[in-house]
């Protein structure tokens, strides 16, 4: 084990104006993929009532209104949807690390695709505003054939739509996640279910309802939302505690999933869900999951040491897959941060170097792991801040850098250093990538 070996090579590059513009928070992936999605949006809305007299007094806007609705509420249901969120990290990844760094860089952001889920979920809210207004509007007038069974099912819809997304607003998620989480699953079946009530409210005949691209897009969203409930299964478990911080969980029942894909498991399905990177061994049959003590879930988990749980879906992937797509990368890690970074060292598609920092490292987490870990990476860095306190990780990620050539920076971490470390480096002009909490 390499304790505090580092050398003073750091990189201490002044970054331009331009470039804090550019690399600011505010102007990263996932925001420019939301305006990306308001900005289409407000076109068809130029459009709709500028130019195709959407606002019409015959009521002929309300099915063009709900198709509208209704596409961008697909959009934010799909790019959730776990087959298509793999195909997201296929098709980025198919780039040689030949390409020119700077596009390699921005493909690299694939994992910022939740910009398209809450872009089209916002925008189709705001939409069924829009819808809701002409409604009462054409009712009021006797405008159109609309009824008080319409207004009653569009009130309600409207209502638990303004629900989900003032519970999906960063600061009220984070301060109320497992309501968070209800809300999001329990309203977001409610609102599918009314929405056939709706669409079949405004039709005819059955004829009517096969021919209306509402069905169609209503029939696409049904099945991506009950796809991963098709393969809910519960699983017996095997948990290994070197320590009261920490549960390594293996499982074994007929899934091996690939390197930097993560499993959500749950004791209770219907209540919360809680996904964890998967730690395939080469040659080995199975996974394993690092949960470490970080909340109350975890914790009653690693106390308990339950002997079955659920899981539903596929295996899916995650930020550090985007390592193929340059020629070495650096890991920096934290704690059971070391779980999503383990499977890409043992895999070694990538040359990749390690800074892991964490506390009583074998006591926490057992000679097994961290033998594991150096005989993956021999001259990683293995920070033990009980004995050398908290290191200055963009420092340490920035002289890996130097030291390796490596092209890229991979940080697993908790969200303000993960943030932290993100912003720096690539204010120095290195590429650098970690989660982005948005789910």
């Amino acid at each position: 084990m390499m304790d505090a070996v580092i050398e003073k090579i750091a990189l201490d590059v002044k970054p331009s104006l331009l470039r804090k513009i550019l690399r600011h928070r505010y102007l990263e992936h996932y925001n420019l993929l939301f305006l990306l999605v308001f900005a289409v949006n407000a076109g068809i809305f130029w459009y709709g009532f500028t130019q195709a007299d959407w606002w019409s007094k015959q009521g002929d806007s309300l099915p063009v209104l709900l198709d509208l609705i209704l596409a961008n509420f697909a959009v934010a249901v799909l790019v959730r949807q776990q087959y298509v969120i793999n195909f997201f990290f296929w098709i980025a990844t198919r780039a040689p690390v030949s390409w020119p760094l700077w596009i390699r860089w921005h493909l690299a952001k694939v994992y910022h695709f939740g910009g398209l889920h809450s872009g089209g979920a916002v925008a189709g809210t705001l939409w069924y505003a829009v819808y809701l207004t002409a409604l009462v509007y054409q009712q009021d007038y006797a405008l159109s054939n609309t009824s008080n069974s319409l207004l009653i099912v569009a009130f309600l819809l409207m209502a638990i739509l303004i629900l989900i997304v003032a519970m999906a607003l960063p600061s009220v998620r984070r301060r109320f996640h497992n309501h968070f989480e209800l809300v999001h699953r329990f309203g977001g079946w409610l609102v599918l279910i009314l929405f056939w009530i709706q669409t079949c409210l405004l039709v005819s005949g059955i004829s009517d309802l096969i021919q209306s691209p509402s069905f169609w897009g209503l029939c696409i969203i049904t099945f991506s939302v009950i796809l991963p409930w098709l393969r809910l299964k519960k699983v017996k478990i095997d948990i290994d505690s070197p320590s009261s911080h920490v549960a390594l969980t293996r499982f074994d029942h007929g899934v091996t999933p690939f390197a930097g894909s993560s499993t959500a498991i749950s004791r209770n399905p219907l209540l919360e869900w809680h996904s964890f990177a998967n730690v395939p061994t080469p040659g080995e049959d199975g996974f394993r999951l690092t949960i470490s003590r970080a909340g109350d879930w975890t914790g009653r988990f690693i106390d308990d040491r339950p002997k079955q749980v659920w899981t539903k879906g596929i295996p899916t992937a995650g930020v550090a897959n985007i390592e193929v797509l340059f020629k070495k990368v650096v890991y920096i890690a934290t704690g059971s941060g070391i779980g999503p970074c383990l499977p890409h060292l043992l895999a070694k598609k990538v040359p990749a170097s390690l800074v892991w920092s964490t506390r009583n490292p074998r006591k926490t987490y057992g000679n097994t792991l961290v033998d594991e870990v150096l005989d993956a990476v021999p001259d990683a860095l293995i920070w033990d801040t009980s004995s050398h306190g908290k290191p200055d990780l963009v420092k340490l990620a920035q002289n890996a850098v130097l030291k390796t050539g490596a092209e890229a920076v991979i940080c697993i971490a908790n969200q303000p250093l993960t943030q932290k470390v993100v912003y720096e480096v690539e204010l120095q002009g290195i590429p650098a990538y970690g989660a982005i909490w948005d789910s």
